[in-house]
């Protein structure tokens, strides 16, 4: 979810400061990329990337500044937009709303950037939706998952109103993602009990609230409930609760940074339940972590496994062969095409206007209305939204951590 903008006409930039920026300088895989090889007369695109490229949730917000790239050098070598050359510039949010608001001052400022695609967190996401719809500038998250996001505040009481036009997202909502968690976990695994725990922040806190009422609705117990600060490291006190609590598995609305903590402390106390969270924990980083204390746990996460996706191969072989960070598997297929409903945008606005790109204004204007009809086959699956923004594509994955691997368990929708 960030919102980026503008694209200018170029000469000379072309390999100047238009090029790739990764928290706000010039990395090695810029000075390589593929806009290099584009003729210096021609127009260039400029998407943003907002996402945590350091610290805390770094490793899925890698993933997504390299899934853009990808896609950006995949439209160049096709040329997908005769006479277009498209480069990314990402800047690091930290996982931090004010620093996210900030970078989205930033892309608005920045007459070369026509559109954006991040950030990873809901709550992030939050402090930067009205800076992009105040400039009429395209933002599509491949992560977020918060449903106020698109449906407003009161979407849980049936009065659904899309708050901003420019903002997209290519993942499906919590309001899936946690009752899918719920209904595996009730029905599946026969779970009685479950104590829940969120983070405090929008995408934990609200992806918690939704599991817990769909998994009491499926006529689980739930143990107790009890709240973490993000950054924390010593979770004895929390252990000893749920071990009081005699639950028989602990969810967690959160991020892996602290959830790959919890259950390493939960299984050394000898509390042998399976931690289950959303996709926020959905990263190899976690078991890397956790190491053997993540055997058994468990992750719901948007789409299918994008290494089962034929579409997808060329992608995940471009991804390692370029030697990229972070984890691709998590939003990479996602990130790519949330970058390639934006470069098909371009191409629209341009054949709308006789090949040529609109004054920058009206270029970003004009590419909310070419997102908003977005159709087309992306690498993870079915690209179009809906009256809300929201992706039409409802598929979701339960992974359990199996030998030390994730391996997905169940692939479906949720329709309760």
């Amino acid at each position: 979810m960030r919102h980026r903008s503008l694209l200018i006409m170029t000469s000379v930039l072309a390999t100047g400061a238009l090029t790739l920026t990764a928290c706000g300088s010039r990395s090695d895989d810029d000075k390589k990329g593929s806009g290099d090889n584009a003729s210096a007369a021609g127009t260039t695109v400029v998407i943003g990337v907002d996402a945590p490229l350091t610290g805390a949730n770094s490793a899925t917000g890698l993933g997504i500044q390299y899934g853009v790239q990808i896609a950006v050098d995949d439209a160049n070598a096709k040329h997908l937009v005769p006479g277009v050359t498209f480069k990314i510039k990402a800047l690091d949010d930290k996982a931090l709303p004010a620093t996210g608001q900030q970078n989205a001052t930033a892309f608005v400022q920045d007459n070369t950037i026509i559109a954006a695609v991040g950030p990873l967190n809901s709550g992030v996401a939050t402090s930067m939706q009205q800076v992009f719809a105040n400039a009429n500038m395209v933002e599509i998250s491949p992560s977020n998952t918060n449903p106020a996001l698109t449906q407003g505040p009161k979407w849980n009481t049936g009065t659904e109103v899309r708050p901003f036009k420019t903002y997209f997202r290519t993942a499906t909502t919590d309001a899936k993602q946690g009752g899918f968690a719920a209904d595996y976990a009730a029905n599946t695994l026969k779970k009685k009990e479950a104590f829940v725990v969120d983070d405090k922040q929008t995408y934990g806190a609200g992806l918690a609230a939704i599991f817990k009422d769909k998994f009491a609705g499926f006529g689980g117990k739930i143990a107790g409930t009890d709240h973490v600060n993000t950054g924390d490291t010593d979770y004895s006190t929390l252990v000893t609760k749920i071990k009081s609590s005699h639950a028989d598995m602990l969810y967690y609305g959160g991020q892996y940074d602290e959830a790959e903590l919890i259950t390493k402390q939960l299984k050394a106390a000898g509390v042998n339940i399976p931690l289950m969270g959303g996709d926020g924990i959905f990263s190899d980083t976690y078991i890397k972590t956790a190491a053997a204390a993540a055997e058994g746990d468990l992750a719901t996460s948007v789409g299918v496994p994008v290494t089962t996706l034929p579409a997808a191969q060329d992608f995940i072989k471009t991804y390692k062969a370029k030697g990229y960070p972070g984890d691709y598997g998590t939003y990479g297929g996602y990130s790519y095409d949330a970058a390639t409903a934006i470069i098909n945008g371009v191409k629209e606005i341009m054949a709308d206007n006789g090949g040529k790109l609109p004054a920058m204004a009206d270029a970003r204007g004009k590419l909310v209305d070419a997102v908003q009809k977005a159709d087309f086959n992306g690498i993870a699956g079915h690209v179009s939204f809906d009256q809300y923004g929201d992706t039409t594509n409802k598929q979701l994955t339960v992974y359990q951590v199996k030998s030390g691997k994730w391996v997905a368990v169940k692939s479906g929708t949720y329709n309760g």
